[in-house]
């Protein structure tokens, strides 16, 4: 009788504990779309880390999750490409950010303004805002559609890709 509760106790505190990580730690995605190939391809599954999030801003470069400001209830996966304070704009197919080109390795495709999204270039970034774009720029509807998302928006740092095991690895 004892070992039964012992072991009840003990099922019942690990089903707890996972979803106290599941809640506050580790997020689970899968990406539907294109618009991060080829560093995220669609149908992967991601493993995003929550905890960091709470200190402030996601940097520039990271890859994250977020509510579309478009359709609430939806998890999409961007890189932040400016925070806020900064400029930006989008001129002869490229990213400029501060008056500079923006080197990224990581992006294919030009980078257009999006017409009818009302973005007027150049455009400084609001505080506590982050700008971000999918890598396959012709692919995706990111921060030239929706514009600033407020970084208390963002739900996780995403760290690495867990499935397919052949293209599993650490997110960059």
């Amino acid at each position: 009788m004892r070992r039964a509760l012992s072991l009840a106790a003990a099922a019942v505190l690990a089903v707890l504990l996972v979803l106290l990580l599941r809640v506050f730690v580790v997020g689970l995605y899968v990406v539907p779309s294109a618009s991060m190939e080829p560093t995220i391809e669609v149908g992967d599954l991601l493993l995003g880390e929550k905890a960091s999030v709470a200190l402030g801003a996601p940097p520039v470069g990271e890859v994250v999750t977020f509510e579309s400001p478009e359709s609430p209830g939806t998890t999409l996966v961007k890189r932040v490409v400016v925070v806020g304070g900064q400029t930006v704009d989008v001129r002869a197919g490229r990213l400029w950010v501060d008056g500079e080109p923006w080197d990224e390795p990581y992006a294919i495709g030009r980078t257009e303004v999006v017409s009818g999204s009302g973005a007027a270039y150049p455009h400084v970034v609001d505080e506590g805002c982050v700008w971000v774009m999918g890598d396959n720029r012709e692919a995706s509807r990111d921060s030239r559609v929706f514009g600033d998302v407020p970084a208390s928006s963002v739900s996780s740092h995403v760290l690495l890709t867990y499935w397919p095991l052949d293209r599993s690895g650490l997110v960059r």
